[in-house]
Order: structure tokens, then sequence, then C-alpha cells
């Protein structure tokens, strides 16, 4: 019982000790702390809006983000955390065309869809595995992706109406910014020979792309990478490569490069050499922006990645 109490004696010392070398807390640290916890919360599905979230209103709410950046949307498999993540949240934002496949059914019930709005005309078919579906890949049209910031904008005043007017600034801003994307992505792609304007990828993510910039684009896997890659959609493709004497392939950030490794090989076996960009900082990016601070976190410089990866490798 006394090497009890000596025990206590020393573990209160100990903890006295520790509690006074706590920093003070001044009121200002409080206060900072409180406008913190008051914030809005808003969950984003994906990279490209957590993006687009933070450029409108990053100084006005909490933004949370599901799908991580480099991950692949189409395997993603939701976690427990998740429903917590949406739940907790006072808005919601997703991308919709079923491109969160996998947690459609709670999005459309609590979320705002970016694209519900979308023109039919505008919106892209494809075939995945004999079905028609509307292809969800919108963010490489630029003028879809303008309309998803819009709509976000709008739903983001209403979260926070106290910061309407700086978020519609915000909004006229970067409108004015992507605007100018688009006439370096027309400049720079004029540089590429017409004999050569053609884009292999591993899955159909650019086909928005194609027909906004007039590229033919080929990939031997359909809009979603988990659907089965048929041996004769990669001889096919090859062909292609072969009879078109296309001089560069291109792996993607969330796609096994082994797929474009393959038709190389092929395309060899053939008699064509035929490159494939791949490794870090040599990836197109379509499904996920690149992790926060790494090149390539952000739309804008996304997409000017991708533009100067292909115009280096084909012109």
């Amino acid at each position: 019982m006394k090497k009890f109490f000596i025990l206590m004696s020393i573990f209160l010392v100990l903890l006295t000790g520790c509690q006074s070398n706590k920093p003070v807390e001044t009121n200002n640290s409080k206060e900072v702390a409180q406008a913190e916890s008051d914030k809005k919360k808003v969950t984003t599905t994906t990279s490209f809006l957590y993006d687009m979230t933070k450029v409108l209103a990053g100084d006005y709410v909490d933004v949370d983000l599901i799908i991580p950046a480099g991950e692949d949307p189409h395997l993603y498999i939701p976690k427990t955390n998740d429903a917590k993540k949406i739940s907790d949240a006072d808005l919601v934002l997703f991308h919709g065309l079923h491109f969160e496949g996998k947690m459609v059914d709670i999005l459309e019930k609590t979320g705002v869809n970016l694209s519900e709005n979308f023109p039919k005309e505008k919106l892209g078919e494809m075939d995945q595995d004999g079905e028609i579906i509307v292809d969800p890949h919108f963010w490489f049209d630029i003028s879809l992706y303008k309309m998803a910031t819009e709509n976000a904008a709008k739903a983001l005043s209403e979260l926070v109406p106290e910061h309407k007017t700086e978020i519609e600034e915000n909004l006229k801003n970067y409108l004015k910014e992507l605007d100018e994307l688009d006439e370096y992505n027309k400049t720079r792609l004029a540089e590429i020979p017409e004999n050569v304007r053609f884009l292999i990828t591993p899955h159909d993510a650019f086909n928005y792309f194609s027909r906004a910039y007039g590229i033919e684009v080929v990939a031997p896997q359909g809009v979603s990478t988990d659907s089965e890659v048929a041996n004769k959609d990669i001889e096919d493709t090859a062909n292609f490569i072969v009879e078109k004497k296309v001089p560069a392939i291109f792996a993607e950030s969330t796609t096994d490069p082994a797929r474009m490794e393959k038709l190389r090989e092929l395309c060899k076996a053939k008699g064509f050499d035929v490159e494939v960009i791949s490794g870090d900082g040599n990836e197109l990016f379509s499904d996920s922006l690149a992790p926060e601070g790494q090149s390539g976190d952000n739309y804008i410089d996304m997409y000017k990645h991708n533009i100067d990866l292909i115009v280096n490798n084909l012109k």
C-alpha cells in the first residue's frame, strides 16, 4: 500500500508538471479555433471537385474529399468513414453521369449533381461491354467543366450566402482562367502534324477531349477501367498504331502501364517501334488530379501537363 501511494504521488507530480508546460491559449487563438469550427462542411467525391470548391470558396468552408487523389474512381470501394463524411456535410458535391458508380444511390439522395443540367447534345455516349452508356469524363470539355463550376458556385453561394459576392467574384476570375486554358490548348495542339494527331491511351477517358480539339483517340479498353480488355481490342489498337505510324502512346496515372507495354511489344512484332510515355511525371491524368503538393494537383495545371506531354511527344 505504501508503494502504491508513492507511485501515485510521483504520477501526480508528473501530471502537474506536464499541465504546467501546456501553451496558454490566448483569446485570439480561441477565436480562430471557434471560427474554424463554425465553417460549413463541404464533401466532394473527387479531386476535381475538391480543387473546384477550394478555388470558389476555400476560405469560407471546410472541404473534405472521398476518393483520394491518384486513385481510380472506377475501382474505388467506399470506406467505412465515407458515409460519415457524407452525413456530416452541409453540402455534398458529385460529378454525376454515374462516374461515382458504387456510391451513386446515396449521392443522388443527399448531394448536388453538378452535371444534372448539361445539354444532352453535348454528352457523349459509349459502348460499355455491349451496353450504351453516357461518357462521364466531361471535365475534358472545358465548356462543360465551366457549367459544372457555375453549378458548384450556385450551391456554395446558397450554403454561405454571406460570402456570395466573394464566391461570384472567384467564379468570374476562374472562368476567365478556363477560357485562357482553352486558348493555350488550341495553340499548343496546333503544333502536332495532321498525320500523327492520334492519342492512344489505356481506356476511353479522352473522348470529350477528342471532340473539343479534333484529335482522334483510340483505346483498347472501354470507358471504365473495371471492364475487360479483349485480345482483339488490343490487336486492333496495335494495328492502328502501326498503320498510322503513331510515334508515341501514353500511360495514365490511374491505370496499369503494363497495358501500354503490351501494345508496344505487339507493334514491335509487326515491325514498328512505338515509344511508351510513362513513369513519374510522364503519365496522363485522366480520372484524378495529382495528390496535393505535386505537379498537376489542380485542374488547370493538370490539363496543361497533359497538353504539353501529348504535344512534346507527337510533334
